[in-house]
């Protein structure tokens, strides 16, 4: 934080602008670290805070639980008299004492294992009617409410009265630290991992509306064969729909429910604003990482982009539970940081406010064992990405007390995890530091050493993007009697992410492309901004959106489809827009089992690759001045193929093709786009990217996935980075190489150590080399020691350190 004390006046300013956040017109890197109050006393909250700053935060968050302020109706407690650790108030007032800024989250919901999902139970016992039915009228399985029910939304408001008293004073804009306030937490998540979506009266009757102003009479009379006027028959068509109209339903559903969260989220933003909290973003988090990976995550994006584009103010944040970052997973992160960007306006930044930082324990069993690179892994690619914002969830554990009120539950305490929690965390309840803790703080300082040319950076990218569909991944509701949707659901979540992701996503970033992407569903899509697209294709495909793809194509966009070409729209209806442009008719998809052995081989441009095996392949009729490239053994159908589309051209894969990198950079060159940075370790596992400001600065960003050193040269367009130096990877290694970059008046033309901190009169740097070498320019002295050497050369000063960076890796060089 900027201001010396707690008297600063206010009309400071928050803004969100060109994806930077300012603040006092300053941009700002954020780091932050979860800690929940309400789980610690009050005599441990320094502590938490002290190795909150030692790790190299900026900013605390936590949620505000509606189940532990209020256990009783109207008995809002916030300021800690009838228990010492609700102390809200008091907590935020000491992050401000310790010149830390503040993001606070306050629900309703706020989840982080709490019961009820942190609401009171005197909520659903005083109102019966918003707890949800879904398919078949059948009880959610989720503790989850109806959102837009009166009686939920009453509730929530007297509750927003209450929380806002306290944190409408402490906004940064009127004096205070708070930079941020979360609006509910994880909206729709809960419906969508149990498949049981909101189907009450309430629910339905606002449907309905919203469908007669979405189609008129004779629209709806088709789409749905019932009297949707008649509240018996409607609550019986919708909740258990017929095979005639499950599709139609389906994509409706998807729709309404987005634009039903935005109306709740709106409604949220309203009661903070009529209670003072305004010239504050307003957060909305994004949910569906599990398992370690993100194959599921857009359907969080899908869910939830018009509750943060709808207007000026909002910014997004995802979740992020991975786990390791390996050769596995480590394009999920890369791809679901550009499909958040894809959607953003223009000013959003991105933000992750959950951000898994702990060891993976989280049934206190010691099975999860995360590698320490765990989160220094994925703090370096989501900076790298543009992120501006980073929470550490959890970064520290606590307690769960036992409620005054016992509800026979097992334990009756607020939460459903023992009464220890978080001892995943890198600070654990009782605060001690556990073996992520080290690693996590240095990326921290790390990025916070240069924040302010961090907060400023914009990924360099190749001119290629990689497609984002936020229907494709509209899945959520699906009713589970349904053949059809099965079938339709099975298809289009094959091709959407798992093998495209796996195979062309890894690749391209192995060979060096560095890429965002396009919501082509929503925006624009223009050659002259996205030259070549990359997109994963299902046998469903939205008309219009293929309508989208041959009109790019015809104007001189080039297009690398991989998984299916479409021959249906997303209601199951025959559509071949595409394929026809394309010049082929789909005949049939064949597959492999265990008992035959798919495989394709390469012809034409793709002769010299191997046969290999597959688990699926697409075969075409060909028409026109096609170029097959690839074909199914034994048929001899093409499944692989290159065409011209009027001005532009598409090259087609048709079958799951394996991660061979070379193939890909041969077929994406082919198409005119070519990677600019390259490296030649022939052992890949290297992830790779740059980012620069308007000044030149850059940073190279290296990623050593694998558990072995690796040695190798960095070329851009050719010519060698470094000035010929090559680069000493570390196993399961990070660094972030600085070139053009100026520090006071010192100018690092290029350096193979990290910049850790930098004053007037010194910088110091982590090396990363058995040699380490910073070339600087400057009109400074630089003092002697024994620890480098320094050697002048015309224009630039080589400084050669003489440590073993596996040996000792710090060494600060002192200017005079």
């Amino acid at each position: 934080m900027k201001h010396e004390d707690s008297d600063r006046e206010g009309n400071e300013l928050i803004e969100t602008k060109n994806k930077q956040i300012l603040i006092d017109g300053e941009p700002q890197l954020i780091m932050c670290g979860e800690i929940h109050y309400y789980r610690l006393s009050p005599e441990e909250w320094q502590d938490r805070l002290d190795k909150l700053k030692s790790a190299g935060c900026n900013a605390v968050a936590s949620y505000v639980p509606w189940l532990c302020h209020e256990p009783q109706e109207g008995a809002i407690e916030l300021h800690g008299q009838t228990r010492p650790e609700l102390d809200l108030a008091g907590f935020i007032d000491l992050c401000e004492k310790n010149d830390l800024y503040f993001f606070v989250r306050p629900g309703p919901f706020i989840m982080a294992e709490m019961k009820n999902e942190g609401i009171p139970h005197w909520v659903m016992d005083k109102h019966p009617d918003i707890v949800p039915v879904t398919w078949d009228g059948r009880q959610v399985l989720a503790k989850t409410l109806d959102y837009l029910a009166p009686g939920f939304l009453a509730e929530t408001r007297k509750w927003f009265e209450a929380v806002m008293e306290v944190i409408a004073p402490r906004l940064y804009p009127n004096g205070g630290n708070i930079i941020g306030v979360q609006l509910d937490n994880e909206i729709g998540m809960l419906s969508w991992v149990s498949n049981s979506p909101d189907l009450t009266d309430v629910v339905l009757e606002d449907f309905t509306r919203w469908l007669k102003e979405q189609y008129d009479v004779g629209q709806l009379e088709q789409r749905y064969p019932f009297d949707l006027d008649n509240e018996t028959v409607r609550s019986g068509a919708i909740r258990s729909p017929k095979e005639n109209y499950a599709p139609s339903l389906h994509l409706d559903l998807g729709y309404y429910m987005r634009n039903r969260f935005a109306r709740y989220v709106a409604t949220l933003r309203g009661y903070a604003e009529e209670f003072g909290v305004k010239d504050v973003p307003f957060v909305v988090n994004i949910h569906g990482t599990g398992g370690g990976r993100a194959l599921t995550y857009p359907i969080g994006i899908s869910q939830l982009y018009e509750s943060y584009t709808q207007a000026p103010g909002y910014i997004s944040g995802s979740d992020i539970y991975f786990g390791d970052l390996t050769m596995g997973t480590f394009q999920d992160l890369y791809l679901i940081n550009g499909f958040m960007d894809a959607v953003h306006n223009p000013d959003q930044p991105l933000t992750s406010v959950e951000f898994n930082c702990g060891d993976g324990n989280f049934g206190e069993t010691h099975s999860g064992r995360y590698d320490p690179s765990a989160a220094d892994f994925k703090i370096r690619m989501c900076i790298a990405q543009g992120n501006r914002m980073i929470n550490y969830y959890l970064f520290t554990g606590g307690r769960n007390y036992r409620l005054d009120e016992t509800f026979d539950d097992g334990n009756d305490r607020i939460a459903h995890t023992g009464e220890r929690h978080g001892f995943a965390a890198p600070v654990s309840p009782e605060g001690e530091l556990n073996y992520t803790f080290p690693r996590m703080a240095r990326a921290t300082r790390t990025m916070m050493a240069v924040a302010d040319k961090l907060a400023v950076m914009e990924e360099e990218h190749d001119n290629v993007s990689f497609a984002f569909i936020p229907d494709y991944f509209m899945t959520e509701s699906r009713y589970p009697e349904s053949e059809q949707m099965r079938e339709m659901y099975q298809n289009i979540e094959a091709n959407r992410a798992p093998a495209a992701w796996e195979n062309l996503a890894r690749a391209m970033l192995l060979a060096g492309y560095r890429f965002g992407s396009v919501d082509i569903q929503n925006k624009p899509l223009d050659p002259k901004a996205t030259p070549v697209l990359v997109l994963a294709s299902a046998l469903y495909l939205d008309r219009t959106v293929q309508q989208k793809l041959v009109d790019y194509m015809n104007v001189g966009g080039r297009i690398m489809l991989y998984g299916q070409v479409p021959n249906y729209d997303l209601e199951a209806k025959p559509c071949t827009i595409l394929a026809e442009a394309l010049g082929v008719k789909h005949k049939a998809v064949r597959s492999g089992d265990a008992h035959f052995a798919l495989s394709v081989y390469g012809v034409g441009r793709a002769e010299s690759r191997p046969e290999i095996r597959t688990h699926m392949a697409q075969e075409f009729d060909i028409q026109g001045a096609i170029e097959p490239f690839l074909r199914v053994y034994g048929s001899d159908e093409v499944c692989g193929f290159h065409t011209q589309v009027g001005d532009g051209e598409a090259t087609v894969i048709a079958t799951v093709y394996n991660c061979q990198i070379e193939f890909y950079k041969e077929m994406l060159e082919s198409l005119g786009t070519k990677a600019a940075l390259q490296h030649d370790c022939k052992f890949h596992g290297i992830f790779m990217t740059s980012t620069a400001n308007k000044e030149g600065e850059r940073f190279i960003h290296l990623l050593n996935l694998d558990g072995f050193d690796k040695t190798f040269s960095i070329y851009e367009n050719g010519n060698e980075l470094f000035n010929g130096r090559s680069i000493e990877l570390q196993s399961k290694d990070g660094v972030m190489l600085p070139i053009n970059m100026t520090i006071g008046d010192v100018k690092i033309n290029y350096s193979t150590a990290e910049i850790q901190k930098s004053s007037g009169s010194t910088i110091e740097f982590r090396l990363t080399q058995s040699e380490d070498v910073i070339s600087v320019t400057t009109d400074r002295d630089i003092d002697e020691s024994d620890d480098y050497l320094i050697e002048q050369r015309r224009d630039q000063t080589l400084i050669t350190s003489r440590k073993h960076a596996k040996v000792d890796d710090k060494l600060i060089i002192s200017f005079r």
